[in-house]
């Protein structure tokens, strides 16, 4: 073999949630598996949030005590409601997923999945990034990679997994990467300290608010520290101009209560803007290849579904290459199962996703109610359960008539409230004040 070639049953490109499920999946099926992250360990990311429906992924894992230690627990999701808020919490959802989550800072996180698949055998290795790669069905997958001194490395192997999240190396290697016209977004975002939470019970819980641009986010991390960031149109986020600090601030005290929990509160971090939120690729897989996690679609983190869909995609993703690699016939099959099921769950949770900032939509979850469980099946929506129980997608279905008709009924209102949007949108930045402190 050629010196700096490694060969390989799976190569797994990326370091996140995704890769390291599936890495540490397949090596636990005693295949070699090479896991290559561009980036070094602990790296900033955003999606701090996780749902019920990652715990027994978790357990399967077997990180359920690593993810205690670093995260908050969180028992529901709170709207604002008029001039209070509305708190979905889990313990009522109708499914079977547990009563809680976490919310993690995202660096930790990752860090600990990745040494983790390092500890069940696999060999991860940072600072390494692959910038091609050839692809000719199983047993024959090339992939040429540096690290971070510039040394070369090709990769020859059995399968690639794809887990390089909004990077998505194969979906723009392949130019499957699409821009998703149904639903487009940007977000600006920091850490803070000394933001009141909420009491009690409550006090890890996120909070989603809305304003005439888009939405904000405000999760509770360990150490008195908060992440918020607000995801707007891009329309509105073209228009800040100076310091990133002040267009965040200003943005923020646009509403009240949050603004009220902020005051006194400093920011910690610098501020972060991330463009072209929303994107899907036309394909999540091909011969000798699959893609999980964001590496194939992202659409908005609003229902925090982005590191559960990874690694639910990750597991499913180390079942289907696994048996593929046993039984190269059944590939085609496998993958077809694979993306039927993970299209399925995405499908439920953008349907909401598109409709969140309607009219509609905020009434309905500022006012929920529980004819039929229908607030249960939102909860059961919101803890991760898109993908094996009847009972809540019997629910979810009752809900859309609902939206549907109390749509028919308000069209007028919601009209109106487009076109002033729309016009909101089209008037430029011109500041505001704040609370916080920027220092």
């Amino acid at each position: 073999m050629p010196e700096g070639t490694i060969e390989c049953d799976v190569l797994v490109v990326g370091g996140g949630p995704g890769g390291s499920t599936v890495a540490t999946l397949l090596q636990r099926q005693g295949r070699r598996v090479l896991q290559l992250e561009k980036d070094r360990h602990p790296r900033f990311h955003i999606g701090e949030s996780l749902l019920p429906a990652n715990l027994p992924i978790f357990d399967t894992l077997g990180v359920m005590e690593k993810v205690r230690a670093l995260g908050v627990v969180k028992h529901g999701a709170d709207f604002e409601s008029g001039d209070s808020y509305q708190t979905f919490q889990f313990s009522r959802a109708i499914g079977s997923t547990p009563p809680h989550a976490f919310q993690v800072k995202r660096e930790e996180f990752d860090q600990m999945l990745f040494e983790h698949a390092r500890e069940n055998g696999v060999d991860a290795r940072e600072g390494v990034k692959v910038e091609r790669v050839e692809l000719g069905g199983i047993g024959n997958v090339t992939a040429y990679a540096k690290d971070a001194d510039g040394a070369a490395l090709t990769v020859r192997a059995k399968y690639l997994v794809d887990a390089s999240g909004r990077d998505t190396l194969l979906g723009n290697a392949l130019k499957l990467k699409r821009k998703n016209d149904k639903h487009q977004s940007a977000a600006i975002f920091a850490h803070f300290r000394d933001v009141e939470r909420r009491p009690g019970d409550d006090a890890g819980n996120i909070s989603i608010y809305n304003f005439e641009h888009g939405w904000c986010w405000c999760i509770p991390l360990r150490d008195g520290i908060t992440s918020i960031g607000a995801v707007c149109w891009p329309e509105y986020l073209k228009q800040r101009r100076g310091r990133n600090e002040e267009f965040l601030l200003a943005t923020l005290a646009r509403m009240p209560d949050l603004a009220r929990r902020m005051t006194g509160a400093k920011m910690v971090s610098e501020v972060r803007v991330t463009g072209n939120y929303s994107y899907i690729c036309e394909r999540m897989h091909g011969p000798g290849w699959i893609m999980v996690g964001d590496a194939w679609a992202f659409v908005d983190p609003v229902f925090s579904s982005g590191v559960y869909l990874a690694m639910h995609s990750g597991k499913q993703a180390a079942a289907t290459v696994g048996a593929a690699l046993d039984a190269p016939a059944r590939e085609a099959e496998l993958q077809i199962a694979f993306e039927k099921r993970i299209r399925r769950g995405v499908r439920v949770f953008s349907w909401f996703i598109y409709r969140f900032n309607s009219p509609v939509m905020r009434h309905l979850f500022a006012y929920p109610g529980n004819q039929f469980q229908l607030e249960q099946g939102v909860i059961s929506m919101l803890a991760g359960d898109v993908f094996d129980s009847p009972l809540v997608m019997r629910k979810l279905k009752i809900f859309k008539l609902v939206y549907a008709a109390y749509g028919v009924k308000n069209l007028r209102a919601w009209i109106g409230e487009l076109v002033t949007r729309r016009r909101q949108a089209r008037t430029k930045f011109t500041g505001g004040n704040t609370p916080v402190d920027p220092a």
